[in-house]
């Protein structure tokens, strides 16, 4: 097929109907950029011939290199079906886990998506994740089952094998998608449930509980792959053939003589054909071929290899032209590819999938606009007005002058400055160059000119004007090449300077080249907004008033996606994906853009991976810190998954989400972005601190307190938990303390929470994060912060959640009494109060608000402070707490305290203070002869009585002179270290970050994947051997700590027969305690006295002590001499 030109697809933009916006999903090497190949080599934008050798899409030098795509890349292809055009936007994602946040990219910009599915494989773990971000999106699937010759070359199947085999991927598929069918609509049926029982609450009568849960009454076929309903294609990419059954339909209706239409509903299933009577026989027909392996599998099984006159004749047949290097070449599988690729072309097979079954842009849902635009627990509704009326514009996805643009940027990426299209060398028409020539032929003339003229020139000239010509000719030379000097730097810099293009999507309306829009930040809300901005004010300008969270910016440039390549554009009507220029100072990551001031923020981006991998950055040159920082920014622009932090420490720290990713982030920072020499450290590994019950048996499995102790090795455990001086520690772990000044005592107790509890509270860590936003609101009597129903559901449902998990004599009341939530007041602690005067609860949002007015109003948020500085960092090596409970069980300030918490309260009335004048006065005197003693005479002297206004500031200047700084910052500092020693008192854990990691293996290699397994402290979970192949699946779990250089030494070990892959999944405690040491007889004789064999935790620990320059207790060799005996060397 011939190139299309950019005429032809600006020509097709315009036709919305005719645009398909596709990605191709799949697990990593199933062959997504393989079938992408196939796709554009039917453009004729590379051959044929190197479709899937090429990987056009594939542009960085490190995904050629390492074979797989890393970055998700878009093109536009033209396909004709009949009498109708089409645009098919094409966007190829990766499939390893690393990447899986460019898949989200790709996604929402999407209406539907090609699931591409191995055929020997089957469903792998990125498969189902795939699929489970297709079905957050709401855009519909299609699949390509592919590498269909691996059946019968590789497995080699019998027909009857790959079929069964075929069905039964099948059926993977489809119960992956039921799943979430199922849980999508149980979800629907327990909104329904809560909203009929508020209304019952309303109207009470007789209930009728229906026990059906909703998926009787749901027609969910539609949501199923099946070959006969024609949205499965089987293939084989790299030999550019596939075919849907529908082609065989049409093919064999003929010869057979029954309908295509009967025969499209016949081929895939239990049928069977009697050749006889003409008939199609349902169920199980003893020495009979199923209809599919008669008509299909054995078209292709039945090649005839070898002979040259059949081949001659099916090419004959099938009217398809075999080149002359095709039909002589020696290997029959060259013939077999050169008619398959002609007769069954993959392109047309799964093109024509694309177009019938997947919406264009003017079939977007309801539901996924709706979606898209509530951010958060906010539902529809509750949008203001003039929102709402978006919809209609979304779901017309109008081109009309009057139509509000709306464009969603779901990435920014970074491409060379020399691959735009401005900046590109392009041929010369006849016309320029006839110009250029008339141009040379003057340079020509005049510098003949100006040579004659120099000669007749050459007298001896006069001593001054020699001299002037002397002096001036070299200053002259001189700034003529430092002006050239200067210009070619800065072309270079032009040059080497990386440009940022937005990946985005037009949802509605025209978006045009130099046109001014809005960029609404996520935070944005229409309704806090609207106000601010007049309803006459419909177009964006630079003289628009101030409203946070959105700026006015201009669109510079708008392309067309081609792949490696870029193309100038005008205008970009709705429903196409386009690249935009010039928005690198306005868009971090991603963003909506609209010309609408009600046009609200769309959803974040729903990422996979959670970024888990830490690395800190330096230059090796301190002087080149500047261009480090740049380039970091820069890189934080670019990718979609990457975080980039400053630590308090000074380090520059990057997050990534695994070890592929941060290569490719780290030569990304060193090669483009900050085009420095970098030092990496080793990975900073995330530890938890936490506490647990204590034991019952001890290292040696006897049963702890029957065993004599060893006297010194005790003795030496003891002194390592001693407690300073005034601070008491009871023997069940109530840690007593008082402030530095002596005015308050608080009694803290730690316990470990259930694991239930910690994970409940993990999950719901951005419903805690909004329930404090709530409270604050509500404290600060803030009216314009509407509470959300659907919000207090889930926070009412939180709270019988934590309920339940919290049962005993030792938790009653303990849901009600929860002070705050830490580390950042969202994190899995939890901070009780359970003293006598005091009542101020996490659940105020829930309408129980108390109006405290008691004498611990004014501190509570110091106690809070200490509670979110400790669990920030713990005793053991300063890392986060996790699944911690701190009760404070007593809390008791003396008369200055109690003075001065009440001091905001009293300030204002005189009798009050009058009433008490004497004994503030004893007190006042008292205070300062214990804090500045020069003022002893002056103050007793003073009887006279003193004005409200005297006192309220005499008591700050007593608050200030206080020697160990302001009462507040002493309860925090206070309440941190109560909650660091009852952390202590009890059984100290670490937990380590777990990664689950799914292996395919054969049996050769399966020994060697547990070796390695063991040898980083993996435990496997499961093996299991997947049907009709020789391959193992081992799921196991591993130490994010241990899994550095694990897939490298996995396929060293295996010889490339097996590659992990490996996914943050959750917390673990790591058994061993890091500070033990023998305390019975039986252990001393185990172990030995020093116990010096590798303690798993403590390695850890000392670990990261060490990188945070912490005291680590080892023993440091200094003369590592080997002792040796003189008289043997005689």
């Amino acid at each position: 097929m011939v190139l299309t030109s950019v005429g032809k697809m600006v020509a097709l933009q315009k036709k919305t109907s005719g645009i398909r916006n596709i990605c191709i999903l799949a697990h990593v090497d199933h062959g997504k950029t393989t079938l992408a190949d196939c796709l554009i080599s039917s453009n004729g934008i590379i051959s044929s011939r190197l479709a899937g050798k090429l990987r056009y899409l594939d542009s960085r030098e490190d995904e050629q290199i390492r074979g797989i795509t890393m970055k998700s890349s878009a093109i536009s292809l033209h396909f004709v079906k009949g009498d109708q055009e089409y645009l098919i936007n094409l966007i190829d994602s990766p499939g390893h886990v690393d990447f899986s946040s460019e898949v989200s990219t790709a996604v929402r910009l999407c209406d539907g998506c090609i699931i591409v599915v191995d055929a020997v494989e089957g469903v792998c773990p990125q498969t189902q994740a795939v699929l489970r971000q297709a079905w957050l999106e709401n855009i519909r699937p299609v699949l390509v089952i592919n590498k269909i010759d691996r059946l019968i070359v590789e497995l080699k199947l019998t027909p009857q094998e790959a079929y069964l085999h075929l069905k039964n991927i099948l059926e993977q598929i489809n119960a992956v998608t039921g799943a979430l069918f199922t849980s999508k609509v149980l979800e629907e049926r327990a909104e329904k449930e809560t909203e009929s029982e508020s209304i019952s609450d309303i109207a009470p009568g007789d209930q009728i509980y229906d026990w059906s849960a909703g998926l009787e009454d749901t027609d969910d076929s539609h949501l199923y792959f099946s070959p006969d309903h024609g949205n499965v294609v089987f293939a084989s990419a790299i030999d550019g053939w596939g075919f849907g059954i529908e082609h065989f339909a049409k093919l064999y209706s003929q010869k057979i003589g029954i309908k295509p239409a009967v025969l499209l509903k016949t081929l895939w299933g239990d049928y069977y054909l009697n050749a006889k009577a003409k008939k199609i026989m349902k169920g199980d027909q003893v020495g009979r071929c199923l209809l599919y392996i008669a008509v299909v599998f054995l078209s292709i099984y039945c090649f005839p290899y070898r002979d040259k006159e059949k081949i001659e004749k099916i090419v004959t047949s099938l009217g398809l032209k075999i080149g002359a290097r095709e039909s002589r070449h020696a290997d029959p599988k060259v013939h077999l590819n050169a008619i398959c690729s002609q007769w069954l072309p993959i392109s047309d097979a799964v093109l024509s999938m694309v177009c019938n079954k997947l919406p264009s842009p003017l079939d977007i849902t309801a539901e996924r606009v709706e979606k898209l635009m509530c951010v958060g627990a906010r539902t529809f509704d509750s949008l203001p007005p003039e929102t709402q009326e978006l919809k209609s514009a979304f779901m017309k996805c109008s081109s009309e002058e009057t139509a509000p643009v709306i464009v969603f940027v779901s990435k920014m990426f970074a491409v060379d400055a020399k691959a735009l299209p401005h900046n590109k060398p392009r041929p010369l028409t006849q016309e320029e160059i006839a110009h250029r020539r008339e141009l040379a032929k003057r340079r020509h003339a005049e510098k003949l000119a100006a040579n004659q003229g120099k000669e007749l020139s050459e007298k001896p000239p006069s001593e001054n004007s020699s001299e002037n010509h002397s002096h001036a000719s070299p200053n002259s030379s001189v700034d003529g090449t430092e002006r050239r000097v200067r210009s070619n730097a800065m072309k270079q810099e032009a040059d080497d300077k990386e440009s940022f293009i937005a990946f985005a999507r037009v949802f509605s309306g025209v978006a045009r080249r130099g046109q001014k829009i809005f960029v609404l930040g996520p935070k944005y809300d229409p309704a806090e907004s609207l106000h601010k901005v007049s309803k006459l004010f419909c177009s964006a300008t630079n003289d628009m008033p101030s409203v946070p969270h959105m700026t006015c910016c201009t669109l510079e440039n708008l392309y067309l996606l081609m792949g490696r390549e870029l193309e100038d554009l005008e205008e970009v009507p709705a429903g196409n994906v386009l690249g935009i220029g010039g928005l690198q100072d306005f868009v971090l990551k991603s963003a909506t853009l609209s010309t609408s001031p009600a046009c609200p923020p769309f959803t974040p981006l729903n990422f996979e991976a959670t970024p888990i991998v830490r690395v800190a950055v330096e230059p090796k040159h301190p002087s080149d810190m500047p261009q480090l920082v740049r380039g970091m920014k820069l890189l934080n622009q670019a990718d979609p998954c990457v975080q980039v932090l400053i630590q308090e420490t000074g380090e520059h720290v990057l997050v990534t989400a695994g070890e592929v990713h941060l290569q490719r982030c780290l030569d990304d920072l060193k090669e483009r972005f900050a085009k420095v020499q970098i030092s990496v450290s080793a990975p900073i590994i995330p530890f938890r601190e936490t506490i647990t019950r204590p034991p019952k048996v001890d290292m040696v499995n006897e049963e702890i307190g029957k065993q004599q102790k060893v006297a010194v090795i005790h003795q030496a455990k003891e002194d390592q938990n001693k407690v300073p001086e005034g601070i008491q520690v009871d023997s069940d772990g109530l840690v007593t303390i008082s402030t530095p000044n002596k005015q308050a005592t608080l009694s803290v107790r730690a316990v470990p929470l259930p694991e239930e509890v910690t994970r409940l509270l993990e999950e719901n860590s951005d419903l805690i994060r909004t329930m404090e936003q709530l409270n604050t609101s509500l404290n600060e009597d803030k009216k314009n912060h509407e509470i959300n129903q659907k919000t207090l559901d889930r926070i009412k449902e939180f709270k019988q959640k934590l309920e339940q998990n919290l049962q005993g004599r030792k938790w009653r009341n303990a849901v009600d009494q929860i002070w705050s939530f830490g580390p950042r007041k969202c994190g899995p602690n939890i901070l009780l109060y359970n003293f006598e005067g005091y009542k101020r609860s996490v659940w105020q949002c829930l309408g129980n608000t108390v109006k405290e007015v008691s004498k611990y109003r004014d501190f509570d948020n110091s106690i809070v402070s200490g509670f979110q500085l400790a669990t920030l960092s713990g005793p053991m090596c300063e890392e986060p707490l996790m699944g911690v409970c701190f009760t404070v069980e007593k809390w008791e300030m003396n008369k200055v305290g109690e003075m001065l918490s009440t001091d905001s309260q009293d300030s204002g009335e005189c009798d009050a203070i009058e009433h008490k004048q004497s004994e503030d006065t004893a007190l006042t005197s008292s205070c300062t002869d214990e804090v500045c003693s020069g003022n002893e005479h002056h103050d007793s002297s003073q009887n006279v009585p003193k004005s409200p206004e005297k006192i309220s500031k005499h008591k700050r200047e007593v608050l200030l002179a206080d020697c160990y700084g302001p009462f507040s910052g002493q309860l925090i500092a206070t309440m941190k270290e109560a909650c660091r020693y009852a952390l202590q008192a009890k059984p100290q854990r670490l937990m380590a970050a777990m990664y689950t990691c799914e292996i395919m293996a054969t049996a050769e290699v399966l020994g060697r994947v547990y070796a390695v397994l063991s040898k980083r402290e993996g435990r496997v979970l499961q093996e299991e051997m997947k049907e009709g192949t020789d391959v193992f699946i081992i799921k196991a779990v591993l130490p994010v700590a241990e899994s550095f250089g694990f897939a490298d030494e996995i396929r060293k070990r295996t010889s490339g027969l097996a590659s992990p892959q490996l996914v943050f999944s959750h917390w673990e405690i790591i058994s061993s305690d890091p500070f033990w040491v023998p305390t019975t007889e039986e252990e001393y004789l185990h172990f030995g006295e020093k116990a010096d064999s590798e303690n798993q935790a403590r390695k850890y620990m000392n670990a990261v002590r060490k990188r945070k320059g912490l005291y680590v207790e080892e023993k440091i060799v200094e003369h590592a001499e080997k002792q040796r005996t003189l008289s043997r060397n005689k």
